[in-house]
């Protein structure tokens, strides 16, 4: 039966537990083996007799375990943006599928309705009437959208800006007022 021990470093190393001695020649490699740790290089003995890292030795492998976190985060962040990256896409394809079906549909119900006022009317007379109906329509939407354009210039933040101005002031005159 074979296990995994963590070793000094973090790395693990396979072990049997029949007492076959120390088959991989580390001492403390076997669960029944009496060997203590490797010895660190630089390490000196702490209080009960095993070899500590200097703090030195420490920092370093804390440094390097924190660059080793933030490579991995920074790997995990990009999958995590590519993955919804690509759901986005297919999103915003579908979106555009279903604005082009519903355009589809608009033009047929416009027909219905060109139909519908053709039963009493001359074909001809129920399309224009359809027709002026949609660029009256147009025409209102056309208005409102520049009234709206008109209100967004120029494209800068006039309210915020005097306001920062009077702030601007009133700290100037505290400030020559003290």
């Amino acid at each position: 039966m074979s296990i995994v021990r963590p070793t000094y470093d973090g790395e693990t190393e396979a072990g049997t537990t029949a007492g076959a001695g120390t088959g991989s020649g580390m001492p403390g490699a076997h669960r029944h083996d009496p060997g203590g740790a490797p010895e660190l290089n630089g390490a000196r003995p702490g209080r009960d007799g095993r070899h500590e890292a200097g703090t030195g030795e420490l920092v370093k492998q804390a440094a390097q375990q924190v660059s080793e976190l933030m490579r991995a985060e920074m790997r995990l962040a990009a999958a995590e943006l590519k993955d919804k990256a690509r759901h986005a896409g297919t999103g915003a394809g579908m979106l555009g599928g279903a604005a082009l079906v519903a355009l589809y549909g608009v033009a047929v119900l416009l027909a219905a309705a060109v139909a519908a006022i053709a039963v009493a009317l001359p074909v001809w007379a129920a399309a224009l009437i359809i027709g002026g109906f949609l660029m009256l329509v147009a025409g209102v939407l056309a208005i409102l959208g520049r009234a709206q354009a008109r209100r967004a210039t120029p494209p800068k933040p006039e309210q915020a800006m005097g306001e920062a101005r009077q702030t601007m002031a009133e700290l100037k005159e505290r400030a020559t007022h003290r």
